[in-house]
Order: structure tokens, then C-alpha cells, then sequence
């Protein structure tokens, strides 16, 4: 049997409710919802850890950020780790990425497991962005988003065509400062995006960390909104024209994503590669828009814990059908392996949710998840490290409040904050309910499945935690 390719695309801060597969209704995505209408949309795939650096070291790991080290913006990935392209490469496919990694540079940084790669350094530009290659650095004239589809389809245009490929297509947008090229500039003009319902949040009952967070809308800067704020305004109407700048620049980027990625399947299907190659659309983690008055991500909160996952695989996966079941970004790389026909190495913590593709569930499915977020007060936007435990119905979540003061870490040193949500009840996470005495027996259940699944995956809790 032939063994499938892949193309996996992975943006960054693609929130699932700006996708209309997802039932946006704040844009529309025609092309990312081929995918989605041709196989099979995930509606419960949640990261790790919200951040962009951790997250794409687990998708390429299989392992949480405890293990491979990589547990904040500032710790690049070792590239001797054992990684799915590396052993797809080493079970002959041709593999390539183009566009974003974020994992560092220098020897012991730079992709490893590729034939071929172009990577952005860090965050990298949206215009004449450089890009690091294995001859050096250049720069090329353009738009990132064009230009990291120009150079996937050009790759894959002078590949070997008798050998199966892995093809990682990772875009930059929609990151922040959200820069759209000309052809999107003027989308949205006249329009008014609307507020989430959230928007107005007063973080009432919520832990101290929510209250104090700097991702509002006044913390946007001016290389966000591009233009000065117009005089005469209040709060709240500045509020909301910051929200309109935000969100419409957000939106413009993210339609650029869409035609690109409308290219990458017209040349699948040009070039007689549909039925044979597994398509997947994610991102490195959700990002909040608008929702309780943020953008960015990092929060254990719904709309930057879920990422979207969209699959095709016309062999394998029903079109237009939906998956309700629980995965995670340490599940990728032991999913594509196993497609793939290789051995998931015993070191990979995930599972391979291939099974799920032809809607067979194992009995044992996982049913809840571990996350944390290692970064103490970071520089940007004063989020507080935590840690929680989200099951289909329930989240709890710790701020730990480093109370070990750790190595490094400018958070607040102080008893830790606790928040649960019923997420059937409450599904936006607007009342924090951990002090209602009816649910303390509910509280130790759950405290309990947390110091289960930290367990099982190795990671020890902050005392007092």
C-alpha cells in the first residue's frame, strides 16, 4: 500500500473562532473550510502550553515541555531530540518546512530531519522578511505569507515524485503585528467587526492573575494599530476603536492565510496528489479576540487553550465529519507516524489518535488533560505561571504563585490561586466557582486527576500548588 504524504500547515495564533469550519461569525474561510468539508474537523484539540515556542516543540517532540526543555520563549529546542520529520526522513520520505521555527538558531537550534528548509529568524517580518537557510541567511522580496506557499510549491514541484513527501507549510501570520499585504489591505472598510460577549469582562471572582493581565485593548502599541488614536474619544469608545483596528487587521491576515492555502490544494489537485496525501490545517495554539477584553493568548482559558484541527485524507477520513473526542499537540507526531507506517519511539508521551480518523474511539481514550504555562510575570503581558486539569465538562486551574521563588522567575511569591469553571454551565468562563462550598467535593476530584495526569507525564507540583 502507498504510503501517504503529508502536508502540514501550521500558522501562528490562528484562533478556531476566526475559522467559518469552526462556525466563525466574524469571517469567513472558504478554503481552510475545504479541508474541514472534505474530511474531518476536530472540535476538542487543545496545546499544552499557550505559547508559541513551547507548543511547536511538542508538536514536533511528542512531548511535554518538562521533557524537551522547551518551556518558555526563551528556552530554544536541543535539535539532537528525536522528532517525526527526523524519522519520517529516516523511513525515506522527502521532507521540507518552510516559514516560521521559532526553536532558535545556530548549530545546535537550526531544523534538523529536513532535505530542505527556509525558516524566518524568531518572529520574523511580514514584508521582505529574511529567512535562514541551510547555504545562509537571505532575504526575499515580497509578502511572508506568498512567499512561504511559493517556496512549499516550488519544493514540491522538483521533488523526487517516486518517493512519499512530508511538507510542514508553517505560516507566520496571523501574529502579531498583524500586517496584511495590499490584495487584503481594504477588506473589512466600513465594516464593524462585532464584540465578543465577553468583551466588557470586569474579571469579577476570577484569580488576581486575570485581573492584572497587560493584553487588553489600551496595551495595544502604536505599531498595532497603525494609525493615532482620533481625538475626542472616550474609554469605552477607545476601547472599542482599538478593538476594530485590532480585529480587522487580525482578520486581513488571516484571509491572506486562506488564498494561500486555496493554492496548496489547487496543486494537490492539479497535480493528481488529493487521494494520496494527508492534509492537516492547525495552529500553535488559539488566541483571544476580543474575548474578556484581551488579544493574545497564554491563559488556560478556552479561547487560547483549543486550537483548531482540520484533517484530510480521503482513504481514511469521512468528509465533513466532526470529532468530539479529546486530542492534544503532543498527539501529532505519534498520529503522522503511525500513518505513516513507522514505529512511534517509546520516549513520545502522546498517542496517535489515528483510530479516531475512521471514527473508532478506543475504549481507554483519554478523557481529561494536562497544561501548564511555565512563564512567571513575563515581560509582555504579565501573565502568571500555572498549571490545570480540563476535562470534557470541568477546568481547574492553579496560579502556584511561585512560592519556591524559582530560578528566574518575576512573579509574585504569595499562597496559590485557584479557579474552577463548569464549562457546560458557564462555557465562556465568566464565574469562577472553587469557593462554593457544594463543590469542594467536586474540587478534590479534580485536584486529584491533576496530580494524576502530572503524574503520568512526569511533571512534579510546585509545593502548596
Amino acid at each position: 500500500m502507498r504510503r501517504p504524504n503529508l502536508v502540514f500547515i501550521m500558522s501562528d495564533d490562528h484562533a478556531t473562532h476566526a475559522i467559518s469550519a469552526y462556525g466563525s461569525r466574524i469571517n469567513q474561510t472558504p478554503h481552510l473550510d475545504r479541508i474541514a468539508e472534505d474530511g474531518m474537523r476536530f472540535d476538542a484539540c487543545f496545546c499544552t502550553n499557550s505559547i508559541c515556542t513551547p507548543s511547536r516543540a511538542s508538536v514536533l517532540t511528542g512531548t511535554y515541555n518538562h521533557v524537551n526543555g522547551v518551556t518558555t520563549l526563551e528556552t530554544p529546542m536541543d535539535n539532537t531530540l528525536v522528532t517525526y520529520p527526523k524519522l519520517m526522513q529516516q523511513a525515506g520520505y522527502q521532507t521540507a518546512i518552510f516559514g516560521k521555527w521559532h526553536l532558535g538558531h545556530g548549530p545546535a537550534h537550526d531544523p534538523t530531519g529536513f532535505d530542505d528548509w527556509a525558516v524566518l529568524p524568531d518572529q520574523g517580518l511580514y514584508h521582505d522578511p529574511d529567512f535562514y537557510t541551510p547555504e545562509g541567511r537571505i532575504v526575499v522580496q515580497g509578502y511572508a505569507t506568498d512567499i512561504i506557499t511559493d517556496m512549499s510549491i516550488r519544493w514540491l514541484g522538483e521533488r523526487d515524485p517516486d518517493r512519499p513527501f512530508a511538507l510542514m507549510i508553517h505560516h507566520k501570520a496571523p501574529h502579531r503585528p498583524w500586517e496584511p499585504d495590499e490584495a487584503h489591505a481594504s477588506m473589512y472598510e466600513g465594516e464593524r467587526i462585532p464584540e465578543p460577549e465577553t468583551f466588557w469582562d470586569e474579571y469579577e471572582h476570577r484569580a488576581t492573575a486575570a485581573r492584572v493581565a497587560e493584553m487588553r485593548m489600551m496595551d495595544l502599541n502604536e505599531a498595532d494599530l497603525k494609525e493615532p488614536v482620533p481625538d475626542g474619544l472616550s474609554r469605552s469608545e477607545e476601547v472599542s476603536w482599538r478593538y476594530q483596528r485590532y480585529i480587522t487587521d487580525y482578520l486581513r491576515v488571516v484571509a491572506s492565510i486562506d488564498d494561500n492555502v486555496g493554492r496548496v490544494l489547487d496543486w494537490l489537485d492539479d497535480h493528481g496528489q488529493t487521494e494520496d496525501t494527508i492534509v492537516v490545517y492547525t495552529s500553535d495554539q488559539g488566541f483571544f479576540l476580543g474575548d474578556h477584553g484581551w488579544f493574545d493568548k497564554r491563559f488556560m482559558y478556552e479561547e487560547s487553550l483549543s486550537m483548531p484541527f482540520l484533517f484530510r485524507y480521503p482513504r481514511l477520513a469521512e468528509a465533513g465529519s466532526v470529532c468530539d473526542e479529546m486530542v492534544l499537540n503532543v498527539d501529532f507526531a505519534p498520529t503522522f507516524l503511525e500513518l505513516a507506517g513507522i514505529e512511534v519511539p517509546s520516549q513520545m508521551q502522546g498517542t496517535s489518535f489515528a483510530p479516531l480518523l475512521s471514527g473508532q474511539a478506543p475504549p481507554d481514550w483519554q478523557q481529561a488533560m494536562y497544561y501548564r504555562y511555565w512563564m512567571h510575570q513575563d515581560r509582555d503581558h504579565n501573565v502568571w505561571a500555572h498549571y490545570g486539569v480540563r476535562s470534557h465538562r470541568y477546568k481547574l486551574i492553579c496560579y502556584y504563585n511561585d512560592p519556591l521563588g524559582q530560578p528566574g522567575a518575576r512573579g509574585p511569591a504569595g499562597p496559590p490561586e485557584w479557579e474552577l469553571f463548569d464549562l457546560e454551565a458557564d462555557p465562556f468562563e465568566m464565574r469562577n466557582i472553587v469557593g462554593e462550598p457544594e463543590q469542594a467535593s467536586l474540587v478534590g476530584e479534580l485536584r486529584a486527576l491533576l496530580a494524576d495526569l502530572q503524574a503520568a507525564c512526569g511533571d512534579e507540583p510546585i509545593t502548596g500548588g
